[in-house]
């Protein structure tokens, strides 16, 4: 299966006419944050595929309508009880929640280092207990399907991984002991930009490949079943 990962940049290589025949193949996208509900509804209505997504710590102006849906055994979404006129998007938000899709497992956390005390902006602790709100649903996983997850989806990156030099654009140390316990087959995060081909965009750190979304990258993912 084929995953179009984007984050942080409208990226005129998806933004385009020619979008539907570069993509033809991609059955699910997947974003990182940090860009505007109208690129998701272009991207979704031109390809016709699921997208689902977290906010990071720009874009933020219609987060508060998703505090509610924190659902992390992917029930019914919660927001879909105030009625369509309160979702700004079609998209998928999965923030603090665990979902299956197209036999995939993925679980969401965005939000960026604490640095100013802004919206979706978080400590250490506060992204470990995070962590701990997805555990129930991720060893139910384990129990059902074999494997914990599949994918997670971050804003941030992990720490020292892909991160920067700045409060701001640290990563979070605990997506590593993340990783080591829960064997994700991928992080896939934004935040972090990527000005020259040469930088780095994927990583391996023990069982999983950490993938920076910026722009775009196209995912080619066995699916878990």
């Amino acid at each position: 299966m084929k995953i179009l990962c984007v984050a942080d940049h409208i990226d005129p290589l998806v933004y385009s006419p020619a979008v539907k025949a570069r993509f033809a193949d991609v059955q699910l996208v997947l974003s990182a944050g940090d860009l505007p509900f109208s690129y998701y509804d272009f991207i979704m209505s031109t390809l016709n595929k699921p997208l689902l997504f977290v906010f990071g710590n720009h874009n933020l102006r219609f987060m508060h309508l998703y505090q509610g849906c924190r659902d992390a055994f992917g029930g019914s979404d919660p927001c879909a009880a105030h009625g369509d006129e309160r979702r700004p998007t079609g998209a998928t938000y999965i923030g603090g929640r665990v979902r299956r899709e197209r036999a995939l497992l993925i679980a969401g956390l965005g939000g960026s280092m604490w640095y100013n005390g802004g919206e979706n902006q978080y400590t250490e602790l506060q992204t470990a207990l995070r962590i701990l709100r997805l555990a129930p649903r991720l060893l139910f996983n384990r129990l059902r399907y074999g494997r914990f997850l599949d994918i997670l989806l971050t804003h941030a990156p992990p720490r020292g991984i892909h991160d920067g030099q700045d409060r701001c654009h640290w990563g979070f140390r605990s997506f590593l002991w993340f990783m080591r316990v829960f064997r994700p087959r991928y992080l896939v995060h934004g935040h972090t930009h990527l000005y020259s081909p040469e930088a780095v965009r994927a990583t391996r750190y023990a069982e999983t490949t950490v993938l920076n979304a910026y722009d775009h990258v196209v995912l080619d993912v066995e699916a878990g079943e």
